[in-house]
């Protein structure tokens, strides 16, 4: 472990100062639990200040939230325990399905809301006539804490979010460049690359919960719409090189020379990649990155590359028009990602999107609702039975237990293996047991004033607090340092018996011990459950894609299917597998896409392509509907490989047509505008790379050896 960084310890200063100041002012209000105060500073305290305001704003708006509907339900079910224990569960369980179905920062509304109601209801039913001053002075008390952190947090050295947002990017795109030139180079399998997608699919996950918090830091709003702009590009980064690979390995194979100039491109492509970003902070670099030389250049080189007419009605020709048009969407989305980079660095400068498609501008996102309604209905069983089983003990002290089993829950409920957690914060709340009762016990007796009980609390408090912005060490430090101030309980006066402190403290330990067992029993099956969950999900969307039923919104369709694939990427572990999980979601992306192409391209086909190409849907259609039956990845039919390449055939007789027909028409000077011969042949190459993506998708064991047939004379 390295030593903590000047940046870490200014955190933790602050925050312990932060801290300080709120149980001073709690003493000096004499609030019931001034230590709440205390331990809130540590909850809310974020490194940034926007993510310290945003956690703030959100904290207090759902303890109220919470406290409030403990004002209104106590008193009407406090009689009957049971009722109360089942309305207590709903309600924290439906509170929870709000929270974790949210991704943003907005979600720590509803997660407050969810257990601040058990927090405040549980202890009150000794004394169901006081839950209103609890409510109120719990409020109290968390938002002097909420008030603290911010105060303190964004006058002395704030630090900002948005630097923290540019390094997250700065090692996405050292990650892209790599898997780049792997990809690029024909190396697609491996532990490298496979690593290498994975932490490209996690910094993109990460930046959608920064970019909410992203708004309190005092960030402007165009360039927080360029930093969503970046995370969009960022997204199909992956999709576009996946989709390069396939064809690169079927003109690489061995079997005919490769194509005079390619192997040039790419090299200069990786080379393009692998170029530093403009570190100058002036309006001239943005200009310059928006339009980058270089990038103009490789798509002048492609545009030379492309084959002509005879050549495209070969299959290799038809693999080298896809490669390149694949290869002039990665330059647009590099140059974008590269732009955008610059000018959010800047803070400057306009942004002209270079990548552009029918099916952006979605916002979907994608949300596996069975898994989110089993989480909920999981936590809200533990929450009842916790309270049935201290209901029948008629231990006074156990709604501590049933608290911390609820808290416990809600906390780690989106996590797909949730056991492990919630045993790390078992094992950090006996150790905070442990140092409250060395504080009260052994320290405290010799403290008699305010100043030296910030003396003794400084030491642990403050080194505490240089581990906690660390990601790896962000729980175990936080619980500490919470579940301390809170089980001292530190009051205007001292007054502590062993006794009544292990009684009350051990509910914490015994209530999360339960939440351990608990969620080991009832969620034991990981993540590998998730992933295969995600991908049958989207197994029934490429059905959807390939079938006839309308489509609402292809763009949030074509959101909702990314979103997942950077879901199910970081579920699956590295490999070098070419029929590996996470390299066939991304071919089923693919289909998906090729399938939405084909079906826009339907009513511009003449008769007989339509034909064609309509017997390829029903095919992928019902490949996909069999395999989201059978739970389980089938072999594909081969009848499918046979009804894509009569399809290719017809398109590209086609292909040769329309060529002939544009020279005579333009000779003639007759085109109709509605129909030009170069939009024609554009609809038949947008055909023909929908068809040849879909062949080596569905195919790629046979990308170096088996061929289609190469197609007759032009009809």
């Amino acid at each position: 472990m390295t030593y903590p960084t000047s940046r870490e310890w200014i955190f933790s200063v602050k925050t312990f100062a932060a801290s300080m100041l709120a149980l001073y002012i709690g003493l000096k209000l004499e609030l019931p639990r001034p230590y709440w105060a205390m331990a809130t500073v540590y909850i809310v305290s974020n490194p940034f200040v926007g993510a310290t305001r945003s956690k703030a704003l959100y904290r207090a708006l759902g303890t109220m939230i919470g406290a409030s509907a403990a004002v209104l339900l106590v008193p009407p079910f406090v009689e009957s325990p049971y009722w109360f224990s089942a309305v207590v569960a709903l309600w924290t369980g439906t509170l929870l399905l709000l929270a974790i179905s949210d991704r943003t920062a907005r979600s720590y509304v509803f997660m407050l809301a969810a257990y601040t109601m058990p927090l405040i209801a549980l202890p009150s039913v000794m004394n169901p006539a006081g839950v209103f001053d609890l409510a109120v002075s719990r409020t109290e008390e968390i938002v002097l804490g909420i008030v603290c952190a911010s105060v303190v947090g964004g006058a002395i050295l704030p630090s900002r979010l948005a630097p923290t947002l540019i390094e997250r990017t700065n090692a996405w795109f050292r990650d892209a460049a790599f898997y780049a030139k792997e990809t690029l180079s024909g190396r697609t399998g491996g532990k490298g690359i496979s690593g290498c997608r994975q932490r490209l699919a996690v910094t993109v996950n990460a930046l959608e919960f920064l970019l909410s918090q992203l708004a309190y830091d005092h960030t402007r709003p165009d360039v927080l719409a360029r930093t969503q702009a970046l995370r969009g590009r960022m997204q199909l980064l992956m999709p576009i090189m996946s989709a390069i690979s396939d064809p690169l390995a079927a003109l690489f194979n061995g079997r005919n020379p490769a194509p005079p100039g390619l192997e040039a491109l790419l090299a200069d492509i990786v080379t393009w990649f692998d170029e530093p970003l403009s570190t100058r902070a002036d309006a001239a670099s943005a200009a310059q990155a928006n339009n980058d030389p270089r990038a103009d250049t490789l798509r002048s080189r492609i545009a030379s590359l492309q084959p002509d007419a005879d050549s495209l009605r070969t299959w290799d020709g038809a693999l080298l028009s896809n490669t390149l048009w694949r290869l002039k969407q990665l330059v647009d989305v590099w140059q974008d990602c590269r732009t955008l980079r610059v000018i959010i660095t800047n803070e400057e400068g306009s942004w002209r999107p270079r990548y552009r498609h029918w099916r952006l501008g979605g916002t979907q996102q994608y949300f596996d609702r069975g898994m989110l309604l089993f989480s909920a209905g999981s936590a809200v069983l533990a929450i009842f039975i916790s309270s049935s089983l201290w209901i029948a003990s008629g231990w006074n002290d156990g709604a501590g237990a049933v608290t911390l089993a609820a808290i416990a829950c809600c906390f780690f409920a989106a996590l797909d293996e949730p056991a492990p957690q919630v045993f790390a914060f078992f094992t950090y709340t006996c150790l905070a047991v442990v140092l409250a009762g060395l504080y009260l016990f052994v320290i405290l007796p010799t403290v008699h004033d305010f100043p030296m009980l910030v003396i003794m609390f400084a030491t642990p408090f403050i080194l505490i607090g240089t581990l906690i912005p660390r990601p790896q060490y962000n729980l175990a430090t936080m619980l500490t340092a919470v579940n301390t101030a809170t089980f001292i309980s530190i009051q205007g006066t001292y007054d502590a018996n062993f006794l009544t402190f292990m009684n009350s403290n051990l509910a914490g330990p015994a209530g999360l011990l339960f939440a351990f067992v608990w969620t080991r029993v009832t969620r034991p099956f990981g993540a590998e459950l998730a992933a295969a969950r995600l991908i049958r999900s989207g197994w029934r969307d490429v059905a959807l894609s390939a079938s006839t039923r309308p489509v609402d919104d292809q763009k949030n369709l074509t959101a909702r299917m990314i979103d997942r694939l950077m879901q199910v990427i970081p579920r699956l572990a590295a490999s070098d597998d070419q029929r590996h999980p996470s390299i066939e979601s991304f071919r089923d992306l693919r289909i998906a896409f090729n399938s939405l192409d084909l079906r826009r391209l339907r009513q511009r086909l003449h008769d007989a392509d339509l034909a064609s190409v309509d017997r390829v849907l029903e095919g992928v259609r019902a490949y996909f509907q069999q395999c989201v039956e059978r739970g389980a990845r089938l072999p594909v039919p081969l009848s499918l490989e046979a009804a894509i390449d009569i399809a290719l055939d017809r398109i590209t007789r086609r292909g040769g047509a329309v060529q002939a027909e544009a020279a005579a028409e333009a000779a003639a000077e007759a085109a109709q505008p509605e129909r030009s011969p170069a939009v024609a042949g554009r609809q038949i190459r947008d055909a023909l790379h929908a068809l040849v993506g879909m062949r080596l998708s569905l195919f790629p064991e046979t990308l170096a050896s088996a061929l289609p047939p190469e197609p007759g004379p032009a009809a």
